[in-house]
């Protein structure tokens, strides 16, 4: 099985560009500081990366059992494949973990949903902000969400007393030439909610953002004391931007378990902690979803009490006791 699903990985990638992604916003790079990769390096990557492949799937038992059932093993590990290079450097042990985390939650590490990133010897998984929409979606309680960046060239209002859905608009002027439209000024996330309503806008300054990674972000320190500055907050600023926005977004909206325990596993991710602790355990969840469905239905069936119910009393056992102060029925 592993062999055949081995094969399939390699057909899936071998000359192949990685899984489609959004772009990477605000990447300091320069170009001129690229080293070109000998062919014998690159065949050395090559075979460092087969190697690792190889034992993964020793692991593909719990691989398979922790992807959802409608996700493909094989579009999971084509994904991985391509990322193996990266974390080459990693330990295999924190490789084995940063990945099922991700597969416990359902995501592609395809830079898309998620990433794996190599911080020092440890690989990290790391939700993107897609990530956790795909989560909320999922969760069956949210209609729509929506995030955006407002430019300075933009039309927008944001009055947070005015009647919903008056308090917020935004009009993007993508007819404008990019440098007429301006650079970002605020984040925003807000969601419908099924039932029709809606939740509090979310609006974040630049400011605001890097506030909150000065003050959470372990990530942006450590890459900050090393001189690397290769978290995301350097090489991503605008993704964080909006995940943060969506994150904040949880204090007003019903969330459930897996969302919680998402923002658990990121937040361990940035402190150097282990992730795959926070991540949904197959039987948990199930039994989790289960309890969670009864105490809706349970909700749902209170209706005011009827007539009560006769006793039928059968001979020789005890009758019921007559009320105190009332007369025989």
């Amino acid at each position: 099985m592993s062999n055949t699903l081995l094969s399939r990985v390699k057909a899936a990638t071998s000359g192949a560009p990685a899984p489609a992604g959004p772009p990477l916003e605000d990447v300091q790079h320069d170009p001129g500081q690229d080293i070109p990769e000998t062919p014998a390096e690159h065949a050395e990557q090559e075979a460092a990366a087969d190697a690792a492949m190889e034992w993964l799937l020793r692991y593909e038992g719990q691989f398979t059992e922790a992807l959802p059932k409608h996700m493909d093993t094989g579009a999971f590990f084509a994904a991985v494949r391509n990322l193996l290079p990266d974390i080459a450097g990693c330990s295999p042990a924190s490789q084995l973990q940063s990945l099922l985390t991700c597969a416990r939650f359902g995501l592609i590490p395809d830079g898309h949903q998620a990433v794996i990133k190599a911080d020092g010897r440890t690989a990290v998984f790391v939700p993107t902000y897609h990530g956790y929409i795909d989560l909320m979606y999922r969760s069956g309680r949210v209609q729509s969400v929506h995030v955006g960046m407002i430019h300075a060239g933009d039309d927008w209002t944001f009055e947070p007393s005015a009647p919903q859905p008056d308090d917020f608009m935004h009009r993007p002027r993508v007819e404008l030439p990019k440098e007429q439209r301006g650079e970002p000024i605020l984040a925003y996330a807000f969601c419908w909610m099924r039932g029709g309503g809606r939740s509090q806008v979310i609006v974040l300054s630049r400011e605001d953002a890097e506030q909150i990674r000065d003050e959470y972000s372990e990530a942006y320190r450590r890459a900050e004391q090393t001189g690397k500055r290769d978290s995301f907050w350097h090489t991503r600023f605008p993704d964080m931007w909006l995940k943060t926005g969506i994150r904040r977004l949880f204090k007003y909206v019903p969330t459930s378990p897996e969302l919680r325990q998402l923002a658990a596993a990121d937040e361990a991710g940035e402190q150097g902690l282990p992730q795959i602790l926070h991540a949904p355990d197959p039987e948990t969840e199930a039994l989790t979803a289960e309890a969670e469905q009864a105490a809706e239905a349970a909700e749902g069936s209170q209706e005011p009490a009827g007539k009560p119910v006769a006793v039928k009393v059968r001979r020789g056992r005890s009758k019921p006791k007559k009320q105190r102060g009332g007369r025989k029925r």
